[in-house]
Protein backbone atom coordinates (compact mmCIF):
# COMPACT_ATOMS: atom_id res chain seq x y z
CA UNK A 1 0.00 0.00 0.00
CA UNK A 2 1.51 3.31 -1.10
CA UNK A 3 0.78 5.87 1.61
CA UNK A 4 2.70 8.84 0.16
CA UNK A 5 -0.47 10.49 -1.13
CA UNK A 6 -2.75 9.20 1.64
CA UNK A 7 -5.13 11.57 3.35
CA UNK A 8 -4.64 11.13 7.08
CA UNK A 9 -7.42 11.98 9.53
CA UNK A 10 -6.93 12.41 13.27
CA UNK A 11 -9.25 10.49 15.54
CA UNK A 12 -12.07 12.55 17.04
CA UNK A 13 -11.25 10.81 20.34
CA UNK A 14 -7.66 12.00 20.43
CA UNK A 15 -6.88 13.96 23.55
CA UNK A 16 -6.45 17.71 23.35
CA UNK A 17 -3.06 17.52 25.03
CA UNK A 18 -1.60 15.49 22.20
CA UNK A 19 -0.60 12.49 24.28
CA UNK A 20 -2.94 9.92 22.70
CA UNK A 21 -3.32 10.87 19.04
CA UNK A 22 -4.11 8.34 16.35
CA UNK A 23 -4.52 9.03 12.64
CA UNK A 24 -6.11 6.83 10.00
CA UNK A 25 -6.01 6.74 6.21
CA UNK A 26 -8.70 4.75 4.42
CA UNK A 27 -8.07 2.76 1.25
CA UNK A 28 -10.59 0.58 -0.66
CA UNK A 29 -9.92 -2.64 1.29
CA UNK A 30 -7.78 -1.51 4.21
CA UNK A 31 -7.13 1.12 6.84
CA UNK A 32 -3.72 2.47 7.80
CA UNK A 33 -3.16 3.56 11.40
CA UNK A 34 -0.29 5.66 12.78
CA UNK A 35 0.73 7.77 15.76
CA UNK A 36 0.19 11.41 14.82
CA UNK A 37 3.15 12.47 16.97
CA UNK A 38 5.42 10.31 14.79
CA UNK A 39 4.08 10.52 11.21
CA UNK A 40 7.29 9.04 9.77
CA UNK A 41 7.20 6.13 12.20
CA UNK A 42 5.59 2.74 11.77
CA UNK A 43 2.20 2.37 10.11
CA UNK A 44 -0.13 -0.54 10.79
CA UNK A 45 -2.31 -1.57 7.85
CA UNK A 46 -5.30 -3.79 8.55
CA UNK A 47 -8.34 -4.89 6.59
CA UNK A 48 -11.48 -2.78 6.69
CA UNK A 49 -13.24 -5.66 8.44
CA UNK A 50 -10.54 -5.89 11.12
CA UNK A 51 -10.74 -2.10 11.62
CA UNK A 52 -14.51 -2.29 12.13
CA UNK A 53 -13.99 -5.08 14.65
CA UNK A 54 -11.32 -3.05 16.45
CA UNK A 55 -13.60 0.00 16.70
CA UNK A 56 -16.49 -2.16 17.98
CA UNK A 57 -14.23 -3.69 20.66
CA UNK A 58 -13.00 -0.24 21.69
CA UNK A 59 -16.58 1.01 21.99
CA UNK A 60 -17.46 -2.00 24.15
CA UNK A 61 -14.39 -1.16 26.29
CA UNK A 62 -12.96 -4.66 25.77
CA UNK A 63 -9.46 -3.29 25.31
CA UNK A 64 -9.26 -0.96 28.31
CA UNK A 65 -6.21 -1.47 30.46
Amino acid sequence: MDLHAATWRKSSRSSGGGQSCVEVAVAPDSVAIRDSKNPRGPVHVISTEAFRDLIARIKRRELDC
